[in-house]
Order: C-alpha cells, then sequence, then structure tokens
C-alpha cells in the first residue's frame, strides 16, 4: 500500500459539527489529504475559523451555518456545497449532542428529542441527501458516521446518548448494506474519552476520569486529532473494501 492511496485530491467532503473538537480535527484531516471542505456547524465564527486552517491548507473551504435538526438547513448544506465545490464524495455526520446528564428516568421527552434529532435523524437524512448528489457523478462515495463507545456500552449518565449512538451504528450497517451497489461506502467510528469541550462534563469530573484511566489500556484519554486519520483512510482508497464498519477508537477502554 502506498501513501498515494490514501490522497483525496479532487473529492469533495461535507463535515458536519466541523467548528471545533473532532469535527474541526476531521475536516482539517481531509484538507490536508487533499480534499475541498463544505463545514456546518452553528456558530457561524467558529467555522470562520476552522475555514481558515483549510485554507492553509491550499484547499477551498466553504463555511455554511447549518443546524443540522432542520431539514431545510440540510438541503442548502448539499446543494450549496454542489453548487460552489462542484460535486459530493463525502460525508462526514459528526455533529452531535447531549444535553441530558444523569440518570435516564430524568430524560425528559423535549431532551430526549433533542437527542435523537441531533445525533440519528439528522445523519440518516443528510446521508440521504449526499447520496443523491453522490450518484449524480457516479462514482461512488464514502459516509463516515461518528459513532460513540456509548453506543456498545451502556453509560449511566448519558443514557440517552448511548442509545442514540448504538441507533448510529445500525444506520451505519443499514445504509451500507443498501447502498454498496451504489460504490457507496458507510462506516463509523466510535471514539472513547476525547479531551473535547463537547465531553468536559466527563473528563473534567475527577470519579469519571480515573475510572475511564483505569479501564483504558492506554491509561489515557485521546486528542481529537487522533480520531482524524480513521476518517482519511475510511474515506480514500485505502479504504476500498471497507464497509458497514464502526472502528472503536477508545484507547482499549472496551478490551
Amino acid at each position: 500500500m502506498t501513501i498515494s492511496e490514501f490522497d483525496l485530491s479532487g473529492k469533495v467532503a461535507i463535515v458536519t459539527g466541523a467548528s471545533r473538537g473532532i469535527g474541526r480535527s476531521i475536516a482539517i484531516a481531509l484538507a490536508r489529504a487533499g480534499a475541498d471542505v463544505a463545514l456546518a456547524a452553528r456558530k457561524p465564527e467558529d467555522l470562520q475559523s476552522c475555514a481558515s486552517e483549510v485554507a492553509d491548507t491550499g484547499r477551498r473551504a466553504l463555511a455554511i451555518p447549518t443546524n443540522v435538526r432542520r431539514m431545510e438547513e440540510l438541503d442548502r448544506l448539499v446543494d450549496q456545497t454542489r453548487e460552489e465545490l462542484g460535486r459530493v464524495d463525502i460525508l462526514v455526520n459528526n455533529a452531535g449532542t447531549n444535553p441530558a446528564f444523569g440518570p435516564i428516568q430524568n430524560v425528559d421527552e423535549k431532551a430526549w428529542e433533542i437527542v435523537m434529532n441531533t445525533n440519528v435523524k439528522a445523519a440518516f437524512f443528510l446521508s440521504i441527501k449526499a447520496r443523491e448528489a453522490m450518484l449524480e457523478h457516479g462514482e461512488g462515495g464514502s459516509i463516515v458516521n461518528v459513532s460513540s463507545v456509548g453506543g456498545f456500552r451502556a453509560s449511566d449518565v448519558i443514557g440517552a446518548y448511548s442509545i442514540s449512538k448504538a441507533a448510529i451504528n445500525m444506520v451505519t450497517q443499514v445504509l451500507a448494506k443498501t447502498w454498496g451497489k451504489d460504490q457507496i461506502r458507510v462506516n463509523g467510528i466510535a471514539p472513547g474519552l476525547i479531551k473535547t469541550e463537547f465531553s468536559r462534563a466527563l473528563w473534567d469530573n475527577e470519579k469519571i476520569l480515573q475510572q475511564a484511566l483505569r479501564d483504558s489500556a492506554l491509561h489515557r484519554v485521546g486528542e481529537p486529532d487522533e480520531m482524524a486519520g480513521a476518517v482519511v483512510f475510511l474515506c480514500s482508497e485505502a479504504g476500498s473494501f471497507v464497509t458497514g464498519q464502526t472502528l472503536v477508537m477508545d484507547g482499549g477502554q472496551l478490551v
């Protein structure tokens, strides 16, 4: 295998939740591999900062403020990417949320709907829209869903989030099974405890942090940049025979 097989030159990627954390690292890594990148998130100022970093790699960057819970904004995201960057080859469904922390019985209906609509519904329908754009050029494509170890092991403090990530694992398998004939590969990554602002409630809690360190074979918390290389692999020719898989990236937490 040569380094050229990881090359994404000529490809166009959409990354949701791209303004910070894991999404930001993925967007920049895809650009460094040669892809032009459409960046989606709710806060325009954070998006512009990431867009500048993508542009610094020499690739085109398109910042599109997007609330993934609004179907019309998902339409606009794909349409604007096609119009301004020319096509869609890669989609990374990274946008996620978890407004509920504590016992599952304390999750109210509003919080449940926010979690499911952001983490599952948006990824599902955006994938359908991205597939339509990929079919236009007929060269297939790659979709990567950002899951979590929480989708494989139940949590007693972020239960709704765990349920949503278990659901996205099955979305990954179903789409892969169905769209393989279109030469569209669908995979996922499942990060463990990563030091991002999103997961601060976990790694900033000494009891939870120490338990995570004990459980991890590497005995440390991960960094956002450590998630990006796997996404480049899954989106490139290097991963051309991989579909329907969710790669656990947790430092050995589930071992």
